[in-house]
């Protein structure tokens, strides 16, 4: 038995990627109006692929957050670790505090040179 044929009208860009698409081998327009109507009717296959995307999408947020826990945790603890440093640490001597200082500066711009390395790979 044939197909029914059913005549439409649609816009003239529309019908210009329909025959766009249509140009590549073993694709039809018929098949191209078959499978959106398919689509339009049955929105079960629809809600799958939405399904699958808000799982991956959900995932991502659950990695999004971690990443933001663990980076809450690591900058508390810096700032506990430099508190205790610094209530811990006894005053330089009056004397010594340029060579202290000339010292720290040289030791923070090597520390600086070594984090540059390491993000520049």
């Amino acid at each position: 038995m044939a197909k029914p044929r059913v005549n439409i009208r649609i816009s003239t860009k529309l019908y210009a990627q329909l025959c766009e698409a249509a140009e590549r081998p073993g694709v039809t327009k018929t098949a191209i109006v078959e499978d959106a109507l398919r689509a339009w009717f049955d929105p079960e296959a629809r809600s799958v692929l939405e399904e699958r995307l808000l799982l991956r999408m959900d995932a991502y947020d659950q990695r999004q957050a971690d990443v933001e826990r663990d980076l809450t945790f690591t900058y508390e603890m810096l700032s506990h670790y430099i508190y205790y440093w610094l209530t811990r640490t006894e005053p330089i001597p009056e004397g010594e505090r340029d060579i202290a200082h000339n010292l720290g500066r040289k030791r923070f711009e090597y520390f600086i040179q070594q984090v540059e390395q390491r993000l520049n790979g």
